[in-house]
């Protein structure tokens, strides 16, 4: 029997999962979350064998941006779960952020139910599951090309906030912020902040 915890923040889809994949003799959902603490949270309580984690959820006071960035917590607290990301979003960049933090499966949420179901028992016997058009989109366009700061600050910017909003956002002095910026869009191919915020956050990269 493979013990399941599913966490994802929309309600409908977290128990119609549950639902669904209870029915398999094979598999057994112990436990749900809707934010990433909960995750981390549940994950220690319940030591399940896999988790299916959704990229946007809410912190919770874990301190983290994303599921993505959840995973080091979850797998402290729960060292032989194996972690699927399972999302709207199919990004490559989301895909090699994922697995350099520790998933070994990714996949998007209009996956068939039976690759689903296929995909949960092949990481359960320790093999990764992948989405392969993602796979090969995310080995074409590669790594980010911005440095930690730089994504940091480009992030900040999101919805229009000025150099003196994002500044005190980042704890930057005004100058370093409009570097870090320049940096961002110039590694980009941008024209301007707004179009190098889009380019990162379509790849994944934010």
């Amino acid at each position: 029997m493979t013990t399941l915890l599913i966490a994802d923040d929309q309600t409908l889809i977290r128990t119609a999962l549950a639902t669904m994949l209870g029915l398999e003799a094979d598999l057994d959902v112990v436990g749900q979350a809707g934010t990433c603490g909960e995750a981390v949270r549940v994950a220690g309580e319940t030591q399940p064998d896999v988790l299916l984690l959704d990229v946007q959820m809410p912190d919770d006071g874990l301190g983290v941006e994303d599921g993505i960035e959840a995973i080091p917590a979850i797998l402290a607290a729960s060292p032989d779960t194996r972690v699927v990301v399972v999302t709207t979003f199919g990004r490559p960049g989301y895909l090699r952020r994922a697995m350099e933090r520790g998933a070994v499966g990714f996949l998007v949420k209009d996956t068939p139910v039976d690759r689903l179901v296929e995909s949960i028992r092949r990481v359960a016997q320790g093999l990764r599951a992948v989405d392969p058009e993602l796979a090969a989109a995310s080995l074409s366009i590669g790594a980010s090309p911005l440095t930690e700061k730089e994504g940091l600050v480009l992030a900040a910017s999101a919805g229009g906030a000025n150099t003196a909003q994002v500044a005190q956002s980042v704890h930057l002095s005004e100058g370093t912020v409009r570097n870090y910026l320049s940096s961002a869009i110039g590694k980009l191919g941008a024209r301007n902040r707004a179009e190098a915020l889009r380019s990162a956050t379509d790849n994944g990269w934010l």
